[in-house]
């Protein structure tokens, strides 16, 4: 759901000249202490340290903490074997957002986040609610599918905002970017053979199937979502605080009545879902989720700023192949030949549509009207 703006707090030195008019001339006969200007030396010695705002390497780290963790809490809260609540989780994360997008802006971090406008909610609430089935079909997708496997399928999305954005937009596809679906499509295909061959009863075979079809609607779901939501912040002039916010504060009411009117709140199901030996983990999880989604968008900015758009689009694709490792250690996904071959031909495919997306940016742009009369 990326996606930035500069939301650092700068802090005020005390002036040298205040000092040395104040405090250096304390001493009642007007006149300074010759050679002693603290003040000046401490604020020239801040200059020379490097600033953390700039330091690209922490920002590229706190980018793929976020992403990686993201996946792995997700997928660690919904892989009990009785869960059935993702209404509620995904409500308790727009609850977190909101608390913590208000506490930002209330400590004055999100100065381009203005009070609640019904006109802008009325505009946002239908891309809000593709968020909402785009989250929830992909938690979905994630509680029967692996890691590995979910990472990979994701890259399919890809290909649909594409063809979305040539629809809509007039956007144009170069010919090695069609090479890098086509290799993710192999991959995803790769993927699926390699699950099916470790299901070793008909029970798993229709768990793993139950996970490729919410996949499939996920990848829909989520490529609508991303082109409503360009579409609908070029119409109405959204920046990115107010995507956050109105993405998190319009989400709650839904999620909430869906979740009275879906799913059980019986004090048995709520046991079974939240077992007593992991309930304060699986709650922490939940928060921290709620949290994630903002530490990815400022990390998402930060990582932009310190760096470039094409470092960040390369960690992007680099990422893929950590987040599918972790699943593996974490989760004892199944590893065999046919599992790692497809892990590491999604992780190219998204290097090499990196490449071309690189490459179509640095072509220059066809002028708007023709110069010649040539036909």
């Amino acid at each position: 759901m990326s996606d930035k703006k500069n939301d650092d707090v700068a802090v005020r030195m005390p002036d040298s000249n205040d000092h040395a008019n104040g405090h250096a001339n304390g001493n009642g006969n007007g006149k300074s202490f010759p050679g002693f200007t603290p003040a000046r030396a401490k604020t020239d010695a801040l200059k020379g340290m490097p600033s953390l705002d700039n330091n690209r390497a922490a920002s590229v780290f706190a980018y793929c903490l976020s992403s990686m963790s993201m996946t792995i809490v997700n997928k660690y809260v919904v892989s009990g074997s009785n869960w059935n609540m993702n209404l509620l989780y995904l409500a308790v994360q727009s609850v977190v957002g909101t608390v913590a997008i208000l506490m930002c802006k209330q400590a004055g971090l999100t100065k381009d986040l203005g009070p609640f406008e019904p006109k802008k909610a009325k505009t946002w609430f239908p891309v809000s609610l593709l968020l909402v089935a785009m989250i929830y079909t992909g938690t979905k997708a994630l509680q029967y599918l692996s890691v590995p496997v979910y990472t990979i399928f994701k890259n399919l999305t890809i290909i649909v905002i594409a063809y979305g954005e040539f629809l809509w937009f007039g956007s144009s596809v170069s010919p090695l970017a069609l090479v890098s679906f086509a290799m993710m499509v192999l991959s995803s295909v790769i993927a699926a053979w390699a699950d099916t061959k470790s299901a070793a009863t008909a029970a798993a075979m229709a768990t793993l199937n139950a996970g490729y079809a919410w996949m499939g609607i996920n990848v829909f779901c989520a490529a609508s979502y991303a082109l409503s939501m360009r579409k609908v912040m070029k119409k109405a002039g959204f920046n990115n605080w107010e995507v956050m916010y109105y993405n998190n504060l319009l989400t709650i009411p839904v999620l909430m009545l869906a979740s009275l009117l879906v799913e059980d709140w019986s004090s048995a199901n709520l046991n079974s879902n939240f077992p007593a030996a992991t309930r304060n983990s699986m709650v922490m999880g939940m928060i921290y989720s709620g949290l994630g989604a903002i530490f990815i968008s400022y990390s998402t900015a930060w990582c932009i700023r310190a760096t470039s758009s094409t470092t960040y689009a390369m960690v992007g694709a680099l990422n893929k192949l950590p987040v599918a490792i972790l699943g593996i250690v974490f989760f004892a996904a199944p590893v065999t030949f046919g599992s790692v071959s497809a892990i590491l031909l999604g992780f190219v495919s998204g290097i090499v549509y990196t490449v071309a997306k690189l490459q179509n940016k640095e072509k220059p742009a066809p002028p708007a009207l023709p110069l010649t009369n040539k036909r």
